[in-house]
C-alpha cells in the first residue's frame, strides 16, 4: 500500500467555504473515492494561506486518480471546488516524495 502525500491551495477569501463543503462531502463522493482505491484520506488545511495538504492510501495513486477522474461525481465535486481554488484542485495536486517513515 503507497501512502501518498499532496499539496495544493484554496483562496484565503474562500476558507470558510471549503471547510464548509468538506463537513458535508456528498454520500455519492464518499463512495466513489472508496470504490476508486482512495483509503485513510485526509486533508488539513493551514489557514494563513490556504495551503491544502492531503494524505491518502492506496494500491496505485494514477490508477486511484483515473478512476476518480472517470466519475460524474468527482466531475462535479471539482467544478464546485475549482470556485474556490482558483481552477480544479484535482489538477493541480503537487506530490510529495516521502523520505522517512516509521513503522
Amino acid at each position: 500500500m503507497a501512502r501518498v502525500c499532496f499539496t495544493f491551495s484554496v483562496g484565503v477569501e474562500h476558507l470558510d467555504a471549503y471547510k464548509q463543503a468538506h463537513r458535508e462531502v456528498w454520500p455519492e463522493m464518499r463512495e466513489a473515492l472508496s470504490a476508486a482505491g482512495w483509503s485513510d484520506y485526509s486533508l488539513f488545511l493551514r489557514e494563513s494561506d490556504g495551503l491544502v495538504v492531503g494524505y491518502l492510501e492506496t494500491d496505485d495513486f494514477e490508477a486511484a486518480q483515473a478512476r476518480m477522474s472517470a466519475t460524474d461525481v468527482n466531475a462535479r465535486w471539482q467544478q464546485e471546488m475549482a470556485k474556490l481554488a482558483g481552477g480544479r484542485p484535482d489538477d493541480s495536486f503537487v506530490v510529495l516524495e516521502e523520505v522517512f517513515h516509521l513503522d
